[in-house]
């Protein structure tokens, strides 16, 4: 690569920090423990810091892991802030379960951004008492997660059930009628995060020196 070549920006810890400080969580990327953890515990840390000004979720996420997603989502309504979502580029799988279980009213989609449902899928092998084991778990896990996308779109849990069997795409529009989200972006004061300088970040880093 020449020094000519044109430079790709990196989503810094620098960047990460002027978000978190501004309340805004970013999961981008796959759902891990890792960043589970990191953005369940920064939750906390925000809502112990101010309990009653907003916390901002942005999700740009292939999915990821269930149980992270279900922690999170315990975390969304154990703390005293509200809690908006907003799909940027893609919510699938475990990013439209969280997409959808913000705060009612505060969940918000860009107007190309592109939302997945499914039932999501597990491995499993062993003996045969270990795979209906596993398979009775698998079933449990499905029914509690669909439960809960259930309560937060107002959808039939049978209607979830069918429409979960196989991957499904949602446009904004759609997103929005099925209840997964309530409004599509149309301004930039929809995703400013509330009780926050809206001059940017620069502007209070600036007022700092």
């Amino acid at each position: 690569m020449t020094d000519d070549a044109p430079k790709i920006p990196l989503f810094t810890e620098r960047v990460r920090r002027e978000l978190y400080e501004q309340r805004v969580l970013v999961l981008d990327g796959a759902l891990d423990d890792d960043n589970g953890t990191l953005l369940a515990t920064s939750m906390l840390s925000l809502a112990a810091e101010d309990p009653a000004s907003d916390i901002a979720l942005w999700i740009h996420s292939p999915g990821g892991s269930v149980p992270s997603m279900l922690a999170i989502r315990d975390v969304m309504r154990l703390v005293p802030c509200e809690v908006s979502t907003l799909a940027i580029g893609m919510a699938a799988s475990a990013g439209q379960f969280l997409l959808s279980a913000g705060t009612p009213g505060k969940r918000r989609a860009l107007p190309h951004a592109r939302i997945l449902m499914h039932q999501g899928s597990a491995g499993i092998a062993g003996s045969a008492v270990e795979l209906e084991m596993q398979a009775d778990d698998l079933r449990q896990m499905r029914d509690t997660v669909l439960g809960l996308i259930a309560d937060d779109t107002g959808q039939p849990f049978e209607r979830l059930f069918e429409d979960s069997l196989h991957d499904r795409w949602y446009t904004a529009q759609q997103a929005l009628d099925y209840g997964f989200i309530d409004a599509i972006v149309d301004s930039f004061g929809d995703i400013v995060p509330a009780g926050r300088s809206r001059l940017g970040f620069a502007a209070e880093e600036g007022a700092l020196r």
